[in-house]
């Protein structure tokens, strides 16, 4: 897929709020610090689309932007930042959870992971919540360009084996890197082919 066009829609805390059309949606969620900004940045070919930060916890709205006029691309808060007073942390689940559940355009949710760390307890439970939800799911390893090829299969291997305790069968899977563009156009060709059979259907 070839990014013509890549535009910031509109920012907001209320999943009713979201754009009132029927186009597919594709959100982006992660713990903190997992380099979903610059994934975004690296996907759309614009250095500054996304707001990337230091500090972890900066992205407390779904944020939508419009893709060549035919979908659109959703930035939603990250989760599990441990900074954030209890009152603000459970906003931002109930923001997180509505959307998920609630928002019908939503095509495909891509779970973000940090390759450089053992399988995270919050990570899991969280894609074990969206399988009991029925929720369409991918994982994006990020980050990639940070370990050495062995251990970077290693790791993946590792926490798909971790997945497999639970899961008969594992969502599609994607290696990326924002500094090298690894999995950019895996990810793009992915939500090509879903975009062309929801046009057929």
């Amino acid at each position: 897929m070839n990014i013509s066009s890549a535009d910031f829609v509109i920012s907001n805390s209320d999943v009713n709020k979201c754009p009132n059309t029927k186009l597919p949606e594709y959100a982006f969620i992660g713990r903190s610090n997992v380099g979903k900004s610059s994934l975004i940045n690296m996907l759309t070919n614009r250095k500054n689309l996304a707001m990337t930060s230091s500090k972890p916890g900066k992205t407390l709205l779904i944020n939508h932007f419009i893709i060549n006029s035919e979908w659109y691309l959703v930035d939603l808060p990250g989760y599990g930042f441990a900074r954030a007073g209890k009152g603000q942390r459970d906003k931002l689940r109930m923001l997180i959870e509505n959307y998920i559940l609630l928002r019908q355009q939503l095509t495909n949710l891509f779970v973000l992971i940090d390759c450089r760390h053992e399988a995270q307890q919050i990570d899991l439970e969280f894609i074990n919540w969206l399988g009991e939800s029925g929720v369409p799911f991918s994982i994006v390893f990020t980050k990639a360009d940070k370990l050495s090829g062995s251990k970077l299969n290693e790791n993946i291997s590792a926490y798909k084996a971790k997945l497999q305790e639970v899961w008969e069968e594992l969502p599609p899977v994607f290696i990326t890197s924002s500094s090298n563009s690894r999995g950019r156009e895996e990810l793009l060709d992915y939500i090509d082919s879903i975009n062309k059979e929801l046009r057929n259907v």
